[in-house]
């Protein structure tokens, strides 16, 4: 069976753990060359080593996603070492339960420097190769708190409603270009992002939804698969994707 994702190029922000790191390596079990991307080095390196031994070419950048230098030079370096940049799935994202009224500028500032402006910044110097390249495939990681909020949390669902409404002017934007640009609102996932998440705020969620628990990272991949596959893909631009365990039903 042929595989969906040979001869493209793949970029993964948040690459070193979590639902990054499923999409770089089912990517990579699918055919693509993959540039992992995170803050942790040593992360990225050990998830491209995965990739390496799905058959792939692959390579590690440790980049802080809210460095607009750093994210140009790693965009531009991979273009150069790859050929190009095809699929580019921002990943990247930072989570803390803070009460609305003990927030701090600096934690607000912070989670949507990571979540939101990270996003940006990984799509403006991704798309000008995917521009070259006659197309390409935009991924971005949102949440289902971006769309119906979440107690203890407004930072974080500020700026994943953010990238939500983003992926929508970015679609419009880059059609002409052939660039295709969606976005996933995960539910609650099993990863090292909910760490930072009390046992408390867990267990009321978990006993919302109705599929009864939490989903698993390798559980979000293959929707980021459809996504970046053609033709499964094709006839999607500006839309949100939601693997929840039914926390919003649109």
């Amino acid at each position: 069976m042929d595989k969906q994702l040979n001869g493209k190029v793949a970029v993964i922000t948040g690459g070193g753990s979590g639902i990054g790191a499923a999409i770089a390596t089912l990517f990579a079990r699918e055919g693509a060359d993959v540039a992992v991307l995170d803050r942790d080095e040593a992360l990225a390196t050990s998830v491209a080593e995965e990739c390496w031994a799905s058959g792939v070419r692959a390579a590690a950048h440790g980049v802080d996603v809210t460095d607009g230098d750093a994210v140009r030079q790693a965009m531009d370096a991979v273009a150069q070492e790859f050929g190009g940049i095809d699929i580019l799935v921002s990943a990247a994202g930072i989570l803390d339960e803070t009460p609305l009224l003990e927030m701090d500028e600096t934690t607000f500032d912070r989670t949507l420097a990571v979540d939101l402006k990270g996003v940006f910044l990984a799509g403006r110097w991704a798309a000008p190769h995917m521009v070259e390249r006659g197309g390409g495939r935009i991924i971005n990681i949102a949440s289902q708190l971006g769309i119906k909020g979440g107690t203890g949390l407004t930072h974080y669902v500020a700026a994943k409603a953010g990238v939500i409404g983003m992926t929508k002017a970015m679609a419009l934007e880059l059609a002409e270009h052939g660039i295709l640009v969606n976005a996933i609102a995960p539910g609650p996932i099993t990863t090292p992002l909910i760490e930072g998440l009390s046992e408390e705020w867990k267990a009321a969620k978990q006993a919302e939804l109705p599929i009864g628990r939490f989903g698993e990272a390798h559980e979000v991949a293959p929707t980021a698969l459809l996504l970046a596959s053609s033709p499964g893909g094709d006839l999607y631009t500006g839309q949100t994707l939601g693997p929840n365990s039914g926390d919003v039903m649109p």
